[in-house]
């Protein structure tokens, strides 16, 4: 083992200057054909490292290699398995256990010990040694060759203690002094031992001589006590010297810190002083200003503005602490108090007046806005007002029941004012739009109350916007302007007592400028009147206000003196819907108005939807732009859905007039009514929804419109008695695909070419059925030989077949002269112009394809005689120029 150890130190250790102190044999549990040995190292350099490595011989035999190794600092247990009984087999716990079996117990304790001596050693963490015997733990195992590594491991593990340079010169000069120190180390010795015991004696004796010398030293030592004990003295009495002037000391500063702190709280006094007088103080002009000063002139607003501002710093100065206990603070409190009481009790009641004084002047404007459809201007009273915009402010920050109150008493007043003029100006648009002219001098001259045009058109609206009452009056209106209309025709679009067949262009232009002009009115108004609101009542407006605006959001029932107490400002939120809402209550009559002149419009001509519906989307997409969520948004966005049902109700009841049309048993049919009527319709649309908003809803209500025609003109020429299917097809077709090719829709291009399609199928349809066969008997006869041809009889030997010989063929030929066939062809003429319309103009048409139908017989007739009877000489006898000559001749004559 000794040989492996030195060979492990050599060729392993050594090289990564490492020491081996203890090695032992082993194998891994049930496996003991595999040795290898486990040894313990130290690093030769500091810090000491100290490891369990792991060897193994090579495959080949001839060497050791180094395969694991396992630093001690993480070896956890040993277990030795038992403590009294010798066993070979130990446990090594690291990350994992690993189970050993050593080649004999003396090796095995000998490990154990060494790693016991390092881990004492050189580890702070103790490792656990588990079975192991107390003895084994305290020293090496004494025998042989384990005494000799457990020596080594002990002679390695002892402490070496280098000597220093000068100790290293001593021992040289004293070896230097002495002959024999090298060759006879035990003379060395004995004479190194003789010195020692005569330096002793030297010792001894110097020490029995300097008594006296002693005995002196103690007589000073006294003497200096005593001259110690006197400066203690003098050092007490000059302490109680400096105790008196500590004394007066302290007094002095006492004072001098009385005397600061004095003056400490005199300044911090008069600071509090000038801070109450510099801000609790209202000058004497502000005072006036606020309880005499003129609310009526601008120079007195101002000074009222200043004063009012004034007051509200010196109210919302922010004390500290203790300034509430002052009485002088709480009776300067309370007459600010009353001061604010009187001066917004005194504004409150001005600016009422103000509200009543300008409703009187505004009231009396109204008479020469009339007969003109505008609405009066609203803009000098807003003026005059927003002279009051900061005094509002300020009564909304201190007095809000006062302010709320105002705002009441605005929403009351206005709405009134606002109602009588929208009224009348909607009453004047309803006389336009009637054509009334005598009505509207006469409401002009007359006063509201006996006004007779409000007789005539008072039941076309009421409190909920819809036409109650009779019409009658509205049937009196119309009569006086209807003189240069078209008679009424059984026209799809008649819809209630006025029918849209029975107006021109001019009628609808005319209504068209009307309602836009409405529109154009109000939306100014209404703005400036919100514009005006948010800056006089200082509420926000520019931003989206969330949530939608119904007519329960009444401020009658104080929604907001319930929401805020008096003095709380307002949430952003709250002051928009606050706007929203006084919009809505000062204009509640626009929209019932409104519907009513919708009403109006669609029972004059309901082809007005159209015209209303692109006017209002457009009005209601520029409103949105501004403020989605305002008043003026949200109340157009409400009457575009009653224009859009309008429009959804004209194109419905157009479609449910073509399925109830009826035509004439005795007459033809010709262009149906529903189709003339869409494509009338098609060209307004065409012209109204140019670069319109709603082009979509136009679209929509095209492909409904057109599918309602294709069924309709389909059913109407099913049930057609007098004149053909294919005819009433072929014309009301024809027609449409003219209309929707000259007015190229674009939504329409499928539909144009089905029209396309169903146009001339049935004129292809028509002209076969129509022209039939006009030379029977010649069709008949080749009819038979073209069966004989299909039964397998070569062409050119049907001659021969005795019922299609030559001679049977010039028969046949010689019952159709020419004269024949130009009868035949003018007695067709006369039963096709029976059939089509004039309207149409489609005869030409037909007739040119009814001759080339005859001709393409012609030539089919003609190539059968060449193949079935080459070289027979037969011919027709009329030629295919004959034919040209007689339909030519027939159109002419016709």
């Amino acid at each position: 083992m000794t040989a492996i150890k030195h060979a492990l130190q050599r060729d392993i250790f050594t090289p990564n200057d490492e020491r081996l102190l203890s090695i032992v044999n082993v194998c891994k549990a049930g496996k003991k054909k595999k040795n290898c040995f486990l040894c313990a190292t130290v690093t030769t350099e500091r810090p000491v490292q100290v490891k369990v490595v792991k060897v193994k011989k090579s495959d080949k035999g001839d060497f050791y290699k180094r395969q694991i190794a396992w630093a001690l600092r993480d070896l956890a247990v040993v277990d030795a398995k038992d403590a009294i009984k010798e066993n070979p087999e130990f446990d090594l716990h690291f990350e994992k256990i690993y189970k050993w079996v050593a080649s004999s117990t003396a090796e095995k304790n000998a490990f154990i010990s060494c790693i016991w001596k390092l881990n004492q050693r050189y580890l702070r963490k103790k490792i656990d040694f588990v079975n192991v015997s107390s003895q084994l733990l305290e020293e090496s195992v004494p025998s042989g060759e384990n005494q000799s590594v457990t020596g080594g491991d002990e002679e390695a593990v002892d402490e070496y203690q280098e000597l220093n340079a000068r100790e290293e010169q001593d021992i040289e000069i004293m070896m230097e002094g002495c002959e024999c120190a090298i060759s006879n180390a035990e003379a060395f010795a004995e004479r190194l031992s003789r010195e020692l015991q005569v330096l002793d004696g030297a010792n001894i004796q110097s020490i029995m001589a300097s008594e006296k010398q002693v005995n002196i030293l103690m007589k000073l030592l006294d003497e200096a006590l005593k001259e110690v004990d006197q400066i203690e003295l003098k050092l007490s009495s000059y302490e109680e010297m400096l105790q008196s002037v500590k004394e007066q000391m302290d007094q002095i500063s006492e004072s001098n810190h009385l005397i600061h702190l004095s003056n400490t709280n005199n300044v911090k006094l008069l600071s509090e002083i000038e801070f109450l007088v510099n801000h609790m103080d209202l000058a004497k002009g502000h005072i006036k200003a606020l309880q005499e000063g003129d609310l009526a002139s601008s120079r007195g607003i101002e000074a009222c503005t200043n004063a009012a501002d004034a007051l509200l710093q010196c109210m919302n100065v922010a004390l500290r602490p203790g300034h509430d206990m002052l009485l002088a603070v709480r009776q300067q409190q309370q007459r600010f108090s009353d001061l604010r009481e009187h001066f917004a009790r005194r504004l409150a009641s001005h600016l009422n007046n103000v509200f009543v004084q300008q409703g009187h002047d505004q009231s009396s404007t109204l008479a020469q806005h009339s007969v003109e459809l505008t609405l009066p201007n609203h803009h000098p009273f807003h003026r005059d007002l927003l002279r009051y915009a900061k005094l509002m402010e300020w009564l909304k920050s201190t007095d809000y029941g006062k302010y709320e109150g105002l705002t009441k008493n605005y929403m009351d007043y206005l709405s009134r004012l606002y109602e009588r003029e929208i009224k009348d100006f909607f009453e004047v648009a309803k006389i336009k739009m009637t054509g009334t002219t005598k009505e509207s001098k006469k409401f002009a001259t007359l006063p509201r109350k006996e006004s007779a045009v409000k007789q005539e058109t008072e039941s076309l609206h009421g409190s909920s916007g819809k036409l109650t009452g009779s019409t009658s009056s509205l049937n009196k209106l119309s009569v006086q302007s209807s003189g240069n209309r078209r008679s009424q025709s059984s026209s799809l679009l008649d819809m209630g007592n006025m029918s849209a067949s029975d107006l021109d262009v001019a009628d609808r232009t005319k209504f068209d400028k009307i309602f836009e002009q409405v529109l154009s009115e109000l939306e100014p108004l209404c703005l400036a009147e919100q514009d005006f609101i948010s800056k006089f009542f200082k509420l926000q407006q520019h931003q989206s206000m969330p949530g939608t605006m119904t007519e329960a959001d009444d401020l009658d029932g104080g929604t907001l003196s319930r929401q805020h107490n008096s003095g709380a400002p307002l949430p952003v939120s709250s002051e928009k819907d606050m706007i929203r809402q006084m919009m809505t209550r000062i204009f509640r009559c626009i929209e019932p108005e409104l519907n009513n002149l919708i009403a109006l419009g669609d029972k004059i001509d309901s082809f007005n939807s159209l015209y209303m519906l692109v006017k209002m989307s457009h009005h209601v997409w520029t409103a949105q732009n501004v403020d989605p969520a305002s008043f003026l948004s949200t109340t157009l966005g409400n009457v575009l859905v009653t224009v859009k049902r309008n429009f959804d109700k004209c194109i419905s009841n157009q479609i449910r007039q073509m399925e109830e049309v009826k035509i004439s048993k005795k007459s033809k049919v010709g262009i149906l009514p529903f189709v003339a009527e869409f494509e009338e319709f098609a060209g307004l649309a065409e012209s109204i929804f140019k670069n319109a908003e709603r082009r979509g809803d136009l679209d929509k209500a095209y492909t409904k419109l057109i599918r309602g025609v294709f069924v309709n003109v389909e059913k109407v020429a099913n049930e057609s008695q007098k004149t053909p299917r294919d005819v009433v097809m072929m014309e009301n077709f024809h027609h449409i695909f003219a209309t929707l090719s000259r007015l190229k829709i674009s939504c329409l291009e499928a539909e144009k070419k089905e029209a396309k399609q169903k146009y001339t199928d049935h004129l292809q349809s028509y002209v076969i059925y129509s022209l039939g066969q006009p030379l029977e008997k010649l069709n008949h006869f080749f009819e038979g030989v073209e069966a004989r041809v299909a039964q397998g009889i070569r062409e050119e030997e049907v001659s021969y077949q005795l019922a299609f010989n030559k001679q049977e063929l010039r028969k046949v030929i010689k019952e159709y002269p020419g004269k024949e066939v130009k009868k035949g062809l003018d007695n067709l003429y006369k039963k096709v112009d029976k059939h089509l319309c004039e309207e149409e103009n489609l005869l030409q048409v037909v007739w040119h394809s009814m001759q080339d139908e005859f001709i393409r017989q012609y030539k089919h007739f003609e190539g059968l005689i060449a193949r079935c009877y080459p070289g027979s000489g037969v011919t027709m006898e009329f030629t295919i120029q004959d034919i040209l000559d007689y339909c030519s001749s027939i159109a002419q004559s016709h």
